[in-house]
């Protein structure tokens, strides 16, 4: 790593999605000033990915890229590939620290490796990731609020954000990037907000830490812009980025902070709304391949999932006064459709908006990777097909109240109110809801929005409403893919903060 490389720590890392868009981000001159020097993560499945993808990104910089796309196209194994590049591998594998790791448990190993490439790297240093969730996560606190047995304060996800002050006080990075679901702004540890907390312990690390030599920082709002660079009052600040208006096709709204260490005295620019167009479902998605769902239920073949759907159209076609016209669309399904499909034949005539066609689409591939449907009962596919019929037509997903009596499911709280968005077609029209790792349980939040494919989204569809370039593979099974992609930051939003703090950490270092 050159010195004037910026050395990127990437923590909590999921499938890398935040990694991805800083390693990914050019400059002027072409070139790839962030350098990740190591990603953590406990899951041993997106492990595997991020290995993967830190392999792809040193074959790219050496270029020698033949074995990973032999790979893609199946013609070679993951093991054969990693042993055929053998020093690119063990390179990629000490990048992802030869194994999954978990803070608050494998510190020693965690901290001892942050020590040895911060104190070897003499050039920009940066922190990056976003502590797990799910005890901020409006969903996680509702399960939370149904478990009398359930104490806040004894639930140590929700000081996991101490785990990265941990490493934030050994790192001294000159920037960090925190990021977090809404939820943050309104949890409560003993009837007090914790955000307030997490901001004052953010700016004062050592206060937590003990370490004395352990600089602070000024927390910035990526969305709302500072005038000052003594922004003594953090909490005043928006830190909540709606992804939607920055071009991603997905309503995904999440809390991004931009740490500043004290000595540089740069005031970092905000994202900006007006580049990029909004994206719809259809315009990312559109050009995968068709597909059908698989039947859960019974022997699973195109016969037995046409003769369901089609019956299926015939059944709605004899409700009444369900906000739709069964004659106005064609249900009958396409013909000859598959589970999976490799093979991308529509490449060319996709409608992604420049800066995503450029982002996402690869010239040397021609296949799609994990594009496969799941399995479901023919009494959901009846309602997936009445989802997506309404979705097309009246252009919104139909809540509880808006399904026929005939269509609900056998269920004693259908009309209580918690089950409202049961079933969720992603209009095409519209940008797609938040992607969520609870795609990887039933998929009924994640209906297709064309009827006559009948299913909810796969893998690669949720990758691409995630931004995820098509040469990204997740590894594992489809369960372990779909919550890697849920638990992930949209790369393409992550490359665009990348340019604010590139731009921030220019100002301040004159050899960059």
């Amino acid at each position: 790593m050159k010195g004037n490389d910026i050395l990127v720590i990437d923590l909590f890392s999921g499938p890398g999605g935040l990694g991805e868009g800083f390693a990914s981000y050019q400059n002027n001159n072409e070139e790839y000033p962030f350098k990740i020097g190591m990603s953590v993560e406990k899951d041993p499945h997106a492990h595997m990915t991020l290995t993967t993808r830190a392999f792809y990104r040193l074959a790219k910089q050496k270029g020698c890229l033949d074995g990973y796309y032999q790979y893609l196209n199946s013609n070679l194994s993951r093991a054969k590939l990693f042993e055929s590049y053998k020093g690119i591998y063990e390179s990629a594998f000490q990048e992802t620290l030869e194994g999954p790791s978990e803070l608050g448990k494998d510190n020693d190993h965690i901290h001892a490796r942050v020590k040895e490439l911060t104190e070897n790297h003499n050039g920009p240093k940066i922190l990056i990731g976003g502590p797990p969730c799910q005890a901020y996560s409006l969903a996680g606190r509702s399960r939370n609020a149904g478990n009398k047995n359930y104490v806040p304060k004894e639930d140590h996800r929700h000081f996991l954000y101490k785990e990265y002050l941990k490493v934030l006080s050994i790192a001294k990075p000159d920037v960090f990037v925190m990021e977090n679901v809404r939820g943050i702004l309104t949890a409560k540890v003993e009837n007090q907000l914790i955000f307030p907390q997490i901001l004052n312990d953010l700016q004062n690390p050592s206060k937590i830490t003990g370490s004395d030599s352990c600089p602070s920082y000024r927390i910035y709002s990526l969305v709302e812009k500072t005038d000052e660079a003594d922004n003594s009052t953090p909490a005043s600040l928006n830190y909540l980025i709606r992804f939607e208006e920055f071009g991603i096709p997905q309503a995904r709204h999440r809390v991004i902070l931009l740490g500043v260490r004290e000595d540089i005295k740069q005031i970092p620019d905000i994202l900006d709304k007006n580049i990029y167009p909004k994206v719809s479902v259809k315009e990312a998605i559109g050009d995968l391949p068709k597909l059908r769902s698989g039947l859960s239920k019974k022997a699973d073949s195109y016969d037995s999932w046409q003769e369901v759907v089609s019956k299926n159209a015939e059944t709605l076609s004899k409700l009444h006064n369900i906000g739709v016209d069964v004659n106005k669309t064609d249900l009958q399904p396409y013909e000859d459709l598959k589970r999976k499909e490799t093979v991308h034949k529509n490449k060319s005539l996709n409608q992604l908006p420049d800066h995503l066609r450029k982002w996402i689409l690869d010239p040397e591939l021609n296949l799609v990777l994990n594009h496969e449907t799941r399995g479901h009962m023919e009494s959901d596919l009846l309602r997936y097909s009445f989802c997506a019929l309404h979705g097309e037509q009246r252009r919104f997903s139909p809540k509880a109240e808006n399904f026929p009596a005939e269509l609900a499911p056998q269920h004693q709280n259908w009309n209580s109110g918690s089950y409202n968005d049961r079933f969720r077609v992603q209009v095409s029209t519209k940008a797609a809801t938040t992607i969520t790792s609870h795609i990887s349980k039933d998929g009924h939040y994640f209906i297709h929005y064309d009827p006559k494919q009948c299913r909810s989204l796969t893998v690669r569809e949720a990758a691409r409403l995630q931004t995820f370039p098509d040469n990204y593979i997740f590894e594992g099974n489809r369960t372990n893919q779909y919550t890697q992609v849920g638990n992930a930051v949209p790369p393409f939003l992550a490359r665009q903060i990348s340019e604010i703090v590139f731009s921030l950490i220019k100002k301040h270092y004159s050899n960059l």
